[in-house]
């Protein structure tokens, strides 16, 4: 079952986030608070939305979190998934196809026109679940980021 995230959802949110770093192998920098995840969500101004996968007993078993972008050369949004996961001992259930499908599904009825997210050039599992769906690298790009230090400079 993906049923849309509700604020009592926050705490095992923040638990799967900080799983998911773990997995990518970057836990130091999963930093941010269940307070920032609950006004991100939440919030007055709800910046990002979550969708959760849960069981056949209800647990939730994995999540998406994801927001708006925009198509200067279509004129239409889109959504950028920041994250996927599901749990390890839930993973080949059919969870993360049933998060994709959901998030393809509000694309065609709000008339979005692009699911995009980023998969580490290392993980090859996710990026053979990705392609079987029929999901294709973006050649010719490369992901540039500005963070700490160069961010503050640069924002001087």
């Amino acid at each position: 079952m993906i049923r849309a995230a509700v604020p009592a959802d926050v705490p095992v949110l923040h638990a799967m986030i900080r799983e998911l770093a773990e997995y990518e192998r970057a836990p130091e920098e999963a930093r941010a608070t269940e307070e920032q995840l609950r006004e991100a969500l939440f919030g007055a101004h709800p910046a990002v939305h979550a969708h959760l996968a849960e069981d056949e007993t209800g647990e939730p078993v994995g999540f998406a979190l994801w927001f708006l972008n925009f198509s200067t050369w279509r004129g239409v949004h889109g959504i950028y998934l920041e994250d996927l996961y599901v749990r390890p001992a839930a993973r080949g259930g059919g969870h993360g196809k049933a998060l994709l499908t959901r998030l393809a599904r509000l694309c065609a009825e709000r008339g979005y026109e692009r699911l995009e997210w980023s998969v580490l050039d290392w993980n090859a599992p996710s990026i053979a679940f990705y392609e079987a769906l029929g999901a294709r690298p973006q050649d010719g790009w490369t992901v540039y980021r500005l963070t700490d230090e160069a961010l503050k400079t640069l924002g001087a």
